[in-house]
């Protein structure tokens, strides 16, 4: 079975929104929860999934990962309404 890699959106509790990459998102999210995850993340939680994208190789999720990052917060808030089926989990 091929890997499955993503970029996700998390809604932080103060509000904020971090985007990160993983191949394992209920992990990716234990250790966001547990401080263990981005130094950013670290006593925001908890934390909601606002958006999630899905590629085949990580090379391709890490360059939209990047691309989304560049996004203003109006920017990625479109995103997120714009797709927000593409939603995994809230």
């Amino acid at each position: 079975m091929d890997e499955v890699h993503l970029v996700y959106i998390l809604k932080c509790k103060d509000d904020t929104l971090y985007t990160g990459y993983t191949n394992n998102l209920p992990h990716r999210l234990k250790m966001h929860e547990m401080g263990k995850g981005a130094k950013y993340t670290r006593g925001r939680g908890p934390f909601k999934v606002a958006y999630t994208e899905e590629f085949p190789t990580k090379e391709e999720a890490m360059r939209r990962e990047y691309q989304i990052k560049q996004l203003s917060r109006p920017e990625k808030e479109k995103l997120i309404e714009s797709n927000g089926k593409k939603c995994l989990l809230t």
